[in-house]
C-alpha cells in the first residue's frame, strides 16, 4: 500500500492503493475496520533488542520498482520505500514535524539576515567511510537545478534561494546564494533567501532541501547521465543505518549494516525488501511469510486475527484525488500554460463530475470504514490550517445534473449522452492506475455514475494503466488524458506551492490562475509569520479550490502494518522516524 507519512523530501507519487483501499470486494456495511484501527498503537513495544537477525519486508506493487536511488531525481513512493533503510534526511523532528538538532545536521534560521545555516555533524559518514561535507549539501541543489538532470524537484519554492534560478537558466556556473564558510570540505552551509517563509522551521517545507548527495562519488557522472548511472541505480551511497548489498532490479533489495553509521551499530544483520502482488497480501500475512507487511484494507477481515503479529496503525499525510487536464507544461519557461479552451476547462463540468461520484458508498463497500472521503486538499492533520467548513463533493446527482444544464451540456432527443455547449459529441478520457484487485470495479462504478448524469467517460487506452506508464502519461501531458485519478504522499508542512504553483512540475492539471498564484503567495509571505493571517489565507485557498474544482480530493485511509510480534522499537511517531520511515537502526528482535 503506497501510503506513508512523509517528512523530508516532500511530495511523492503514490500508487492505486490509496484510491481504493485495494483488495477484494467486501459487501460489509460496517465500520468495524476503522474501529479496530483506532485501537491500534502507533508503535510496537520498546526494549533492549538483541544484536543480529534478519528482517523480511513486503512491498506491495503490481509493477516493478523503477530503482532511481537518489532523492534529487526520484519521485516514486516505491523507490523511497526500497531505499529507506539507508536513506536518511539531514534533520530529525519533534512530533509536530518541527526540525530539531537531534539528526545528522543542525539548523539555524536568521529572519533578519534571511539565512538558514545547516551544519553537518562530525562523524556523519557515507557508507564508504567519507565524511558528509558542505559540498555534498550544496551538490544536491546543483542536481535539482541543473536542467540536464531533468529533476522534477526544481520548484518556485526552492528558487527563492538567491542565485538558484540563474544557475537553473545557465546564466551562472555557481549558485551564488549557497555559501560554504569553511570550504567545500567543511561541514557548514549558509543558504541565502530572497524572502523568509513561515514554514521554514518545519520539515518538508519545500523552501530548502533536506538531503545531501555524495559529491566525491558522483562528480564524474554528467548531470544528464545521473539518472541512468549504475552509481544511482545499482550501487548508491547513503549515510543511514544500512547499506545496499544486493539488488534484484525492480524486485528486491538486501541491506546490511553501514559500519560508519553516526548513531552507532544498527541492531539487525540484514533487511530484505521484496515486491509482492497486492492480491497475495492477505495470504502472505496468514502464512506469516514476512516480518513486516502492510495490510490491504479491504482484506482486513481476512487477516485481523492472525497470530504472531502486532498491528500498528496511523492515518498518513496523503490523499487520492481526481485531476482535470486544463493545459500543458511549458518546458521553455518552466511553468504551466493553461488552455482556457480545453475540454475540461468548464468549472461546472468539473464540479458535476465530483458530485456524481459515490465515494462514501465505495469506501463503505470495499474497506469496512478503513478508507474515508476527504473533503479538502489540506488534511485534517494540519490542525487549524484545515478548513472544516469545506464540504468537498458528497454524492448529489440532482446538483450534478443542474450544473451541467446550467453550463449548456445538453442531450439531443433520443441520445444517452450530453453534448458540449457547442453541440459537439463529448467523450471524456479517464486515466486510472492498476494496482489493486478491486480497482477495475471501482473505476467502472464511477463511469456508471457519470453515465447517470449523461457524461460519456471512457478509459484512456481502454484499460487501467500500470503505475510507471500512468505517471509517464500524466507528467508528459499525453493528449489521451482529460481526467486522471492519482494519489500523493505529502510532506509534513502544509505549504501548497509544490503541488499547485504555476512553476511546479507536479501541478499535473496545469491550471494557473492569477487568483491561485496570489493566494499561494499570501500563504507563504512575510505577513504569514502571523499565524492567524496564514490560517485565514489557507482557508481562502481551500474555498477557492472547492469552487474551481481543478482537483477533487477523494480518499485517505488508515494505514495498518502487521509487524512480527517479536520485533521491538518500531514507531510511526514523527519524532521516532526519519524522512517518514521508522528509525531502522533501533528496530530489532526481543532478547
Amino acid at each position: 500500500m503506497k501510503r506513508r507519512t512523509l517528512g523530508t523530501f516532500g511530495v511523492l507519487l503514490a500508487g492505486a492503493a490509496l484510491l481504493a483501499g485495494c483488495g477484494k470486494s467486501s459487501s460489509s456495511d460496517s465500520n468495524s475496520g476503522a474501529k479496530d484501527a483506532k485501537k491500534f498503537p502507533e508503535a510496537t513495544a520498546t526494549g533492549v533488542a538483541k544484536k543480529g537477525g534478519s528482517l523480511s519486508i513486503a512491498e506491495e506493487s503490481d509493477t516493478p520498482v523503477k530503482g532511481v536511488f537518489l532523492n534529487e531525481l526520484s519521485d516514486s513512493q516505491y523507490d523511497s520505500d526500497f531505499m529507506s533503510f539507508g536513506n536518511e534526511s539531514l534533520f530529525a523532528t519533534d512530533d509536530q514535524y518541527k526540525i530539531t538538532d537531534k539528526g545528522a545536521a543542525t539548523f539555524k534560521m536568521d529572519r533578519k539576515a534571511k539565512t538558514v545555516t545547516i551544519e553537518v555533524k562530525k562523524g556523519v559518514k557515507w557508507s564508504d567511510g567519507k565524511q558528509v561535507t558542505a559540498k555534498d549539501v550544496e551538490y544536491s541543489y546543483e542536481i535539482i537545478a541543473n536542467k540536464a538532470s531533468q529533476s522534477s524537484r526544481y520548484t518556485s519554492s526552492l528558487a527563492d534561494i538567491v542565485g538558484l534560478a540563474e544557475y537553473h537558466e545557465g546564466k551562472s556556473k555557481k549558485i551564488s546564494g549557497i555559501e560554504m564558510p569553511d570550504g567545500e570540505n567543511g561541514r557548514k552551509v549558509v543558504l541565502h533567501f530572497k524572502e523568509m517563509k513561515p514554514g521554514m522551521t518545519q520539515s518538508g517545507n519545500g523552501f530548502f532541501w533536506e538531503a545531501a548527495a555524495p559529491y566525491h562519488y558522483l562528480k564524474d557522472v554528467p548531470f544528464s547521465k545521473l539518472q541512468s548511472s549504475d552509481k544511482v541505480r545499482k550501487n548508491p551511497l547513503f549515510f543511514g543505518a544500512y547499506k545496499l548489498s544486493k539488488l534484484v532490479r525492480g524486485q528486491s533489495a538486501t541491506w546490511v549494516r553501514n559500519p560508519y553509521y553516526y548513531r552507532g551499530k544498527a541492531k539487525l544483520d540484514k533487511i530484505t525488501i521484496s515486491v509482492i502482488s497486492p492480491n497475495s497480501a492477505s495470504q502472505s500475512i496468514k502464512s506469516k511469510k514476512f516480518d513486516i507487511i502492510d495490510v490491504v484494507n479491504s482484506q482486513w477481515k481476512e487477516v485481523k486475527g492472525t497470530k504472531g503479529y502486532n498491528f500498528v496503525a496511523q492515518i498518513p499525510l496523503s490523499y487520492s484525488y481526481m485531476g482535470f487536464k486544463v493545459g500543458k507544461w511549458d518546458k521553455k519557461t518552466g511553468s504551466v500554460k493553461m488552455n482556457k479552451n480545453s475540454k475540461m476547462s468548464n468549472r461546472y463540468l468539473r464540479q458535476a463530475m465530483g458530485y456524481a461520484m459515490n465515494v462514501d458508498e465505495v469506501n463503505q463497500h470495499y474497506t469496512q470504514g478503513l478508507s474515508f472521503r476527504v473533503k479538502t486538499l489540506v488534511p485534517e492533520a494540519f490542525g487549524d490550517f484545515y478548513d472544516k467548513s469545506v464540504k468537498g463533493f458528497p454524492l448529489n446527482i440532482k446538483k450534478a445534473n443542474a450544473l451541467l444544464d446550467k453550463a449548456g451540456y445538453k442531450k439531443k432527443k433520443g441520445e444517452t449522452y450530453r453534448r458540449d455547449p457547442n453541440g459537439k459529441k463529448l467523450t471524456i478520457h479517464l486515466a486510472a492506475m492498476s494496482g489493486s484487485p478491486n480497482q477495475e470495479a471501482i473505476v467502472q462504478n464511477y463511469i456508471q455514475q457519470w453515465k447517470k448524469i449523461g457524461l460519456h467517460v471512457t478509459l484512456t487506452t481502454g484499460r487501467l494503466i500500470e503505475f510507471n506508464s500512468f505517471y509517464d502519461k500524466v507528467q508528459n501531458d499525453d493528449p489521451s488524458v482529460d481526467v486522471f485519478m492519482a494519489a500523493w504522499s505529502l510532506s509534513s508542512e502544509p505549504t501548497q506551492d509544490d503541488f499547485y504553483g504555476a512553476k511546479a512540475p507536479y501541478n499535473f492539471t496545469r491550471f494557473a490562475t492569477s487568483e491561485n498564484t496570489k493566494l499561494l503567495k499570501e500563504m507563504g509571505s512575510e505577513k504569514s509569520f502571523n499565524h492567524s493571517y496564514r490560517v485565514q489565507k489557507f482557508h481562502e485557498w481551500q474555498q477557492y479550490m472547492q469552487k474551481e474544482a481543478f482537483v477533487i480530493p477523494l480518499n485517505n485511509s488508515y494505514s495498518i502494518k502487521a509487524v512480527d510480534s517479536k520485533l521491538i522499537n518500531l514507531s510511526l511517531k514523527p519524532s521516532q522516524m526519519n524522512n517518514g520511515y521508522p528509525l531502522w537502526y533501533k528496530v530489532g528482535f526481543k532478547k
